[in-house]
């Protein structure tokens, strides 16, 4: 078995120019190139090898979580090492689509109830364990925007929120519903900033709960309305309609679904914003995220997207691509998950466990290599759109508007305003 796995690591080992050593559970060893090796990888079991052979990057990721492998060294460059090589590309294999397929038979978002129960796996894990590793106090857990001069996530996500209520033209006196609230961080500069009426939509119940607890805490539960229900349950129309990280959950198979309720939430002639993970072209959904960290995700390609938009009558308006913001952001969150592991662990140590860190960094480390590979295939788009076609007097002809910040000032001026009862 030692020789196969030699072959196959050897072939993928040519291919990069980063230095890396393997260990085999025989005690054998390897390196691709001569220098200090940027990571070792020790398989100490026979099965460690086995399920590298058959699964590729999963069955060696598989293995890594079970401890069946060690790695040492600088932990990203072993994703470097995966992009480089090819590696990581192993999402075609065989054995790969089989069980990607099984789990979207046994965790498929189709019916609202299962929704609920994959969205709690990941997104119930508690505020406690989220504030110890993303940005305070507004806690977003999407990608930030890091415009030049920006020195902090705190500061990165606050921009995000602006740049959102920006391109959606939001006005004071107006409603919006923001689709998967989370934490509540838009809703809360939103209604702070703009003098806006939401309502924040989560169907995880863990959230939901300290969501409202903290809307009272403001004294906020006359402005922001906390609804704990799935996206799909359409109750009434908004001025304005936002999503930002939701689309990524919908599920392979319920992606016009989840458009078709943007639209519907939507006030004929209105704007809304989806913020999502997107890929370039059609492609599988990286399985040991699917497995270990969403269970129910599925990242759609842009152009699915577009054409669910188009059939259920939304305008795109304006696209733009934040891939390398978001290579940032996880940077900042994995600095600090790693930082703080001692104070997440005491937390719940039976919840968060070794097994438990091994599949974060690698989730966190991971997708901001991909979010940063010159060859990456999986970015993050912002898409404005309008419900029926926009005229110019709804929508400026020009992008000038997002970067005037004496017109920001004259808006948030009228939203502290006295408003009618």
């Amino acid at each position: 078995m030692t020789p196969l796995l030699r072959n196959v690591i050897a072939r993928f080992g040519s291919r990069t120019s980063l230095p890396f050593r393997v260990q085999f559970a025989d005690g054998s060893t390897w390196q691709n190139h001569p220098g200090t090796p940027a990571a070792t990888f020790t398989f100490k079991t026979r099965a460690a090898q086995l399920a590298t052979i058959v699964f590729g990057h999963i069955g060696l990721l598989d293995a890594y979580f079970d401890r069946q492998i060690e790695i040492d060294g600088d932990f990203n460059a072993i994703f470097k090492i995966g992009g480089e090589s090819g590696f990581d590309q192993g999402v075609d294999r065989l054995p790969i689509r089989v069980r990607n397929q099984w789990h979207e038979l046994r965790f498929s978002n189709k019916t609202i109830a299962q929704a609920k129960t994959n969205a709690r796996f990941h997104y119930g894990l508690g505020a406690d364990f989220y504030r110890q590793w993303l940005d305070v106090p507004l806690m977003m857990y999407t990608c930030a925007y890091w415009k030049e001069g920006t020195r902090s996530v705190e500061e990165a996500q606050a921009n995000k929120i602006e740049h959102v209520c920006r391109k959606i033209r939001l006005a004071a006196g107006e409603s919006v519903i923001d689709i998967g609230c989370g934490f509540g961080g838009f809703m809360f500069q939103a209604v702070e900033r703009y003098g806006v009426h939401g309502t924040a939509l989560n169907t995880t119940t863990e959230q939901v709960e300290w969501l409202r607890e903290e809307v009272e805490r403001r004294a906020l539960a006359d402005r922001i309305n906390v609804r704990e229900a799935d996206f799909r349950e359409v109750d009434r129309q908004f001025d304005k309609v936002v999503s930002i990280g939701v689309l990524e959950h919908a599920g392979r198979d319920q992606l016009r679904a989840v458009v078709k309720a943007h639209a519907d939430f939507l006030k004929p002639g209105g704007l809304g914003m989806l913020h999502f993970i997107g890929h370039v072209g059609v492609r599988d959904t990286e399985f040991y995220i699917r497995r270990h960290v969403f269970p129910g995700g599925w990242i759609p390609s842009l152009a699915e997207a577009i054409t669910a938009m188009e059939d259920c009558g939304l305008e795109v308006i304006d696209i733009e691509n934040l891939r390398r913001h978001y290579a940032l952001t996880l940077d900042a969150w994995a600095e600090r998950f790693d930082r703080n592991w001692t104070a997440i662990q005491a937390l719940d140590p039976g919840k968060f466990d070794e097994r438990f860190r091994r599949i974060w960094r690698v989730y966190l480390r991971g997708c901001a290599e991909m979010f940063r590979a010159p060859h990456g295939r999986t970015h993050l788009f912002q898409i404005v759109f309008g419900k029926g076609n926009i005229d110019r007097k709804r929508y400026p002809m020009s992008r000038a508007f997002l970067y005037d910040d004496a017109a920001r000032a004259r808006r948030a001026e009228d939203a502290s305003l006295p408003r009618a009862a």
